[in-house]
């Protein structure tokens, strides 16, 4: 069984242990030592901690059998090893941890709502907790309770039970395992089996901040973020709100109402354009059917178009494409290296343009799909737009 340092002291960050397994598989050394302060890979949401063993990077640890596994793609030599772990990841995970533990509590005390979920992400930490909603009024008490509590910087103590103390502890939440249960006690104010790294007070977790919540699988996922991270979250938000409001000329607290001020705004004059757009494109519809030419009583329409909008431009097919007796083809470019096509005929007429078009598609490198009655599709090579209309229009042709 190895020494597990990291849950009788998770402040130390240095440690001289003994090899006592060593296996070579798949390229990788498998290491048992008699003791580690590294936290491993388990199964539950903290995540392993960063380390290194002899100055060689440790790139996974996990529990087998009650020992616990180093895992390294460097031989290392000496019976004897020093191990070091990052701090800065090992006192952020303490921090997130012991918020989140805090952060159940409190809805458990509030709202008598269970925690079925949680996962220290690399950016943020959420748990999952069984209530159906949550008002921005419930998430600021939360916020407000739970950092009363951190400014009262209450101890928070570790020591194992046994499975007959049960009974007689006041715990959250059941362990999950029948022996060597292990208690995290923010004194006054939860008691929960964890086999993760914590804060010794409380105090420690600095802030508990609530970023986002939503409703997940008829519960409430709570985003938050604890300590350091939430000052780094707060200073890239009071970052970006001074821009914008320096870019507005605004004052920060009324940056709201002045970006919503410019987004309706924008939405006004995006539906006049809109208006005018499709006020214009009637007569852009108008000039098509113009210039087009007959065949055999069936109304051809052709067009290469430069920098239009191809939403502009299904719309001017469907309506030219609403006469009878007639076949429309679209060439919209884009850009130099992209265009789309659109061809198209009228419901009346039997002729299968969806055979014309996989017949000259490849001259422009493109690919698409669609009916007979109406295909689209895109293509890279915009030197042959002018072959492709002519080709098709001599397939067309041999069809009418």
């Amino acid at each position: 069984m190895t020494e597990k340092i990291y849950l009788e002291n998770p402040y130390l960050k240095e440690l001289t242990a003994k090899i006592i397994k060593k296996e070579y598989s798949n390229s990788k050394f498998y290491i048992t030592l008699n003791r580690t302060i590294i936290y491993p890979h388990l199964s539950g949401g903290q995540p392993m901690d960063k380390a290194t063993i002899n100055d060689f990077k440790v790139i996974d640890v996990y529990e087998e059998n009650d020992e616990i596994i180093h895992v390294l793609e460097d031989n290392i030599h000496s019976n004897i090893v020093n191990m070091a772990i990052d701090w800065d990841t090992r006192f952020d995970h303490m921090q997130q941890h012991t918020g989140q533990h805090l952060l159940s509590a409190v809805i458990y005390k509030l709202y008598n709502a269970n925690t079925i979920g949680m996962h220290i992400g690399r950016d943020y930490v959420y748990i999952d907790v069984a209530i159906p909603t949550l008002s921005e009024n419930d998430v600021e008490k939360i916020e407000r309770f739970a950092n009363e509590i951190i400014y009262s910087n209450f101890p928070v103590k570790t020591y194992p039970i046994e499975n007959k103390d049960i009974p007689s502890i006041p715990l959250r939440k059941l362990p999950t395992v029948d022996k060597n249960i292990r208690i995290v006690e923010i004194e006054n104010v939860d008691i929960t089996p964890c086999a993760g790294t914590h804060v010794r007070n409380i105090g420690e977790v600095g802030i508990v901040k609530i970023r986002k919540w939503e409703r997940y699988k008829g519960n409430t996922r709570i985003e938050f973020v604890c300590g350091y991270r939430a000052l780094k979250d707060y200073t890239l938000k009071n970052y970006h709100i001074n821009n914008i409001s320096t870019l507005l000329s605004s004052k920060d607290i009324d940056t709201y109402n002045a970006v919503k001020k410019l987004y309706d705004d924008c939405k006004l004059l995006e539906k006049e354009l809109s208006d005018i757009k499709t006020e214009l494109l009637k007569y852009q519809i108008s000039d098509l059917i113009s210039e087009s030419y007959t065949k055999n009583n069936v109304k051809i329409v052709h067009k290469i178009l430069y920098g239009f909008d191809l939403k502009m431009a299904k719309y001017a097919i469907s309506h030219i494409l609403a006469y009878s007796n007639t076949v429309c083809i679209l060439c919209i470019v884009e850009n130099q290296n992209k265009c789309h096509i659109l061809m198209g005929r009228s419901e009346n007429l039997d002729i299968n343009m969806k055979e014309i078009f996989d017949s000259v598609i490849s001259i422009i490198n493109g690919k698409g799909g669609g009916t007979p009655e109406l295909v689209q599709g895109g293509g890279t090579n915009t030197a042959n737009i002018t072959s492709l209309i002519e080709k098709s229009l001599e397939l067309l042709e041999k069809r009418i």
